[in-house]
């Protein structure tokens, strides 16, 4: 393992067995951490209550963040005809059909989020292998007809959020630059999009741990009855 920092290690000691925080104390908190040269990438961590090996306990879905990701989001999008021109008229960062299959195949990686209409499915497919998790989803709403709408939702601060083999979610809700209000209001609309994608067979306690961290800061953990508690506000 590589060794830390000094400053790193400074941080650690000040959040050293610090109890879960309410997401408004947790987000400033973890702003008086945050001190790196650049505004770091805030993120959360949310262990579940599932079984990861089942496929139906699967969770995936969308969250639309209130105050954005603070994030340019590139946007590839498989369309033709008038869809095309709606995608690059809504932001789009490069819109294609067979050419982008075939640039995609070659090897360019350079987009964050690939979205397509559903007609273009059956030639995006041969890219599955490729892809993999990135593949356009109709679950994860990026396979669809009005693609115009779905870019401009991305670029707004929509993200996508998938549990790992691990059943933990990590997702970006924000900069360190954000107001810690507007941290929190992040979190808690990315955990009532959670709660809406729970699996109908999770029993238990489906929430079992969140934390948040900025890009070079230990993590910060959050109570998740506190949190879960602002959501249903």
């Amino acid at each position: 393992m590589a060794k830390r920092g000094k400053r790193y290690r400074g941080i650690v000691e000040k959040t050293k067995g610090a109890e879960p925080l309410s997401p408004q104390r947790a987000a400033a908190a973890l702003k008086e951490t945050a001190n790196a040269k650049f505004d770091e990438t805030v993120d959360v961590a949310v262990r579940l209550g599932v079984d990861a090996k089942k496929g139906e306990q699967m969770v995936r879905g969308t969250v639309a963040l209130p105050h954005g990701s603070g994030k340019n989001v590139r946007v590839a999008v498989f369309a033709r005809g008038e869809r095309a021109s709606e995608a690059e008229q809504a932001g789009a960062d490069i819109v294609g059909a067979e050419d982008l299959v075939q640039r995609i195949d070659g090897g360019w990686k350079d987009f964050d989020v690939l979205v397509a209409t559903r007609d273009m499915m059956p030639i995006v497919g041969r890219l599955g292998k490729k892809l993999g998790p990135r593949m356009p989803n109709p679950k994860s709403g990026t396979v669809a007809e009005d693609v115009a709408k779905v870019v401009r939702d991305l670029k707004g601060g929509r993200v996508e959020f998938r549990m790992d083999k691990a059943g933990i979610i990590h997702v970006p809700i924000g900069k360190a630059s954000f107001p810690a209000d507007h941290l929190a209001e992040n979190l808690s609309a990315f955990l009532a999009a959670l709660a809406r994608a729970r699996p109908p067979s999770a029993k238990g306690q489906f929430v079992k741990k969140i934390s948040l961290s900025a890009t070079m800061g230990p993590s910060v953990p959050v109570d998740p009855a506190l949190a879960l508690e602002s959501t249903e506000r």
